[in-house]
């Protein structure tokens, strides 16, 4: 179960008020998100260091909001009947959106301004959306290829580009969502991230607190790392550190070749004033842009009671973590 705000508030009192406004693991806002959608959850930056943010509320519109590199809000793409999820940029500029709520990819060229329109959409579910399928995170291998989680049906899709013809990559029971009580929340299959030698898919299990190896030429799944608290966005940086963030644990912790977590950053500190989040709350998705790591705050609410503290947060916020010397 999540912590609750009293147990919170307890700790604060416990700790004194200077707790609260602590440094957070150098957690600082980046951005917030202007009046309109929230609960941010898709994430990438472009090669000049812009963030895109994609909004998740389960009933449309969502927009995507891109920011400067300094947090300031250039423009807004409206997706009026869309529910995005995972954001990615090919190697041509070129920005994808996973649509959790249509079964499709939607893909957009540059220039990116309110107003665009999709110049290509990649059917990649036939099935019942919200039963069967659930398009998640997406991450491109070396060829070029793109690679989408479905959490609802433990499955990988491959979008063979630049055709766009679609193929199952990889199902298996272990990429699906843990039953409940145990699987909270109740997506499966989620962030996706391609090993340095393009060998191995990592894939992270929300609902069942894992990490999974899938080998690209067997297709089989591992389980590599146990036990994060709602494992969601996953990358790898250039120390080949994989940082998970661990949405029901307020963190991003950084895992080895082994497994083992060897940092953590950011933790919840409270709701300001302003209804945002203080350190991180639902963190769902992660990029690293010009030295730092940038963070989603989804809050989400998913229990439908009053005990989460995402039900007060009414102003949504993007987090940045300087990592120190890591360069995208």
């Amino acid at each position: 179960m999540r912590k609750t705000i009293a147990v919170i508030l307890g700790m604060a009192l416990l700790l004194g008020a200077a707790a609260v406004y602590a440094d957070q693991g150098g957690v600082v806002r980046f951005a917030t998100l202007p009046p309109g959608p929230g609960h941010p959850e898709g994430l990438a930056a472009d090669s000049r260091g812009n963030i895109y943010v994609a909004t998740f509320e389960f009933n449309p519109p969502n927009a995507i909001h891109i920011f400067s590199p300094s947090g300031r809000l250039l423009d807004t793409i409206s997706l009026p009947s869309a529910v995005p999820l995972g954001l990615a940029f090919d190697t041509s500029g070129n920005l994808y959106v996973a649509n959790f709520g249509g079964g499709k990819v939607l893909k957009f060229s540059p220039p990116f301004i309110a107003g665009s329109l999709p110049v290509a959409t990649y059917n990649v579910c036939t099935f019942v959306i919200f039963v069967d399928c659930g398009l998640n995170a997406m991450a491109f291998d070396a060829a070029g290829n793109l690679y989408v989680s479905d959490s609802f049906g433990g499955k990988v899709y491959k979008v063979a580009l630049p055709g766009g013809t679609v193929s199952l990559f990889v199902a298996d029971e272990m990429l699906k969502p843990a039953p409940p009580p145990h699987g909270f929340p109740p997506f499966g299959a989620n962030g996706l991230a391609f090993s340095a030698d393009g060998n191995t898919l990592f894939v992270a299990n929300t609902a069942d607190d894992r990490i999974l190896k899938v080998n690209v030429t067997t297709k089989a799944v591992t389980p590599f790392a146990e036990s994060i608290n709602g494992a969601d966005g996953i990358l790898f940086d250039r120390q080949g550190r994989l940082w998970v963030a661990a949405n029901q644990a307020d963190e991003i912790v950084a895992l080895d070749g082994d497994g083992r977590i060897v940092d953590r950053r950011g933790s919840f500190e409270g709701i300001g004033p302003d209804g945002a989040v203080k350190g991180l709350i639902f963190p769902a998705s992660i990029v690293i842009s010009r030295g730092s790591l940038f963070v989603t705050n989804a809050a989400l609410a998913l229990t439908g009671t009053d005990s989460e503290p995402e039900v007060d947060v009414t102003t949504f916020t993007i987090s940045r973590i300087p990592l120190g010397g890591e360069r995208d």
